[in-house]
């Protein structure tokens, strides 16, 4: 008898989702709890597991389409875990080098989270030997085989996520058409509101990151022995950020309706890279945790972003987003308010350059700041303001120990 496999609930306000790939192809033997497909939603992809123990019955929806809550997707046919069937992989599931040999490693086997790896390293899982259930690929598999030798070039029949319309012209010039993601549709919508609802004003300012440096120089090897995680720059900036915030609680704010809502804690949202775009994960209670357990939040942020495991939960809400462009060489931009939030703050790249003091010319590591809000709440001086105090600690990071 077969069971059906309905799309889960994906969370508050979440009706829909896109199919993002299918992990078992029908006839393929499945594990209870083993996911067998991949929904992308507005914010996150989100694995289907198989309720029952069986044999992969047939798919009730292509890679691409929309499928509502509750909609059926498949079928687990009852049967005794015979092997998978080779099953020629769906034509838009090419996250994956194709595996050359027969295989252990198909790519419709693989977990998500491998197959980023896979495609991040350029290893051809077919000639990496799995130390997972049942001779399975892990991560730590790909890593290891990057590692121990050079990177082989990706096949070239590896194509984009979503098959392309291509056509050519005579002079050989090309043009394709991907459909946008799910995900991409969402940011795009989201940008495109915040332009249109909010009245939009950046202003800039500068730092001095010489101080944070040598901080950073002189006790990452213990922060790290220490807490596990590396010392970096956002942990100052997101700790400054909320001394900030305190002093100008408007920058903390958002409008609904026709009331101001004033929060007394610091949600900060950051923006960290995931595989099909930016997402904004948000380190709750900001104001309570010392720089160690921010920078431990936001690498774990950063590291199940990559593997596609961030919950939704932990992208909602927010109350100050900060966004670090300069990890991508960015010297300048006007970020974008992530509504209904009313500031964002945008961090560049640190390049020397000629600066007075005391009289005299002399070269700093320097950074530009950016702050967009909303003036229709926040005045140009707290704006200044804001940035000013956010200046002040991290050019004297003392100020951010004894909370002045």
């Amino acid at each position: 008898m077969a069971t059906e496999v309905l799309v889960p609930t994906l969370g508050e306000s979440i009706t829909e989702a896109t199919v993002g790939e299918w992990l078992k192809q029908p006839g393929d033997a499945v594990a209870a709890d083993e996911p067998i497909a991949s929904l992308e939603t507005d914010k996150v992809s989100v694995e289907v597991p198989s309720p029952v123990a069986g044999v992969m019955g047939q798919h009730a929806a292509k890679v691409g389409d929309t499928v509502e809550v509750g909609a059926l997707i498949a079928t687990i046919e009852s049967g005794d875990g015979a092997p998978a069937k080779a099953a020629a992989p769906q034509p838009a599931v090419t996250e994956a080098p194709a595996a050359t040999n027969a295989a252990p490693h198909d790519a419709a086997a693989l977990s998500p989270s491998v197959r980023r790896a896979v495609l991040e390293h350029g290893v051809d899982p077919s000639t990496v030997k799995g130390t997972g259930k049942d001779g399975r690929l892990t991560k730590e598999d790909v890593a290891a085989a990057a590692s121990s030798k050079p990177v082989a070039p990706a096949p070239a029949s590896a194509a984009a996520p979503q098959t392309p319309s291509v056509a050519a012209s005579t002079g050989g010039r090309k043009e394709e058409r991907v459909k946008m993601t799910r995900l991409r549709q969402t940011i795009a919508k989201r940008l495109k509101e915040a332009q249109n609802s909010a009245a939009m004003l950046t202003t800039f300012n500068d730092v001095d990151m010489t101080a944070v440096i040598e901080a950073r120089a002189k006790y990452k090897d213990l922060f790290e022995k220490k807490h596990g995680v590396r010392l970096g720059f956002m942990g100052f900036f997101v700790k400054a950020a909320t001394m900030a915030l305190k002093d100008i609680p408007s920058v903390n704010a958002s409008i609904e309706g026709d009331e101001i809502v004033y929060h007394d804690y610091a949600d900060i949202s950051v923006a960290v890279s995931a595989p099909n775009g930016l997402v904004v994960p948000v380190i709750r209670d900001a104001q309570d945790l010392s720089v160690a357990g921010i920078e431990k939040t936001i690498g774990d942020f950063g590291k199940r972003a990559k593997d596609g495991t961030l919950k939704m939960d932990e992208m909602k809400g927010g109350t100050f987003t900060i966004s670090n462009g300069g990890v991508f060489g960015s010297l300048m931009s006007t970020p974008i308010i992530n509504p209904p939030q009313s500031a964002v703050l945008g961090l560049h790249r640190i390049e020397e350059r000629p600066v007075v003091r005391d009289g005299q010319v002399v070269v700093r590591p320097m950074m530009y700041l950016a702050l967009s809000y909303d003036h229709r709440l926040i005045d140009g001086r707290e704006a200044v303001t804001f940035l000013v105090a956010l200046k002040n600690a991290i050019e004297d990071p003392t100020r951010i120990l004894i909370d002045l």
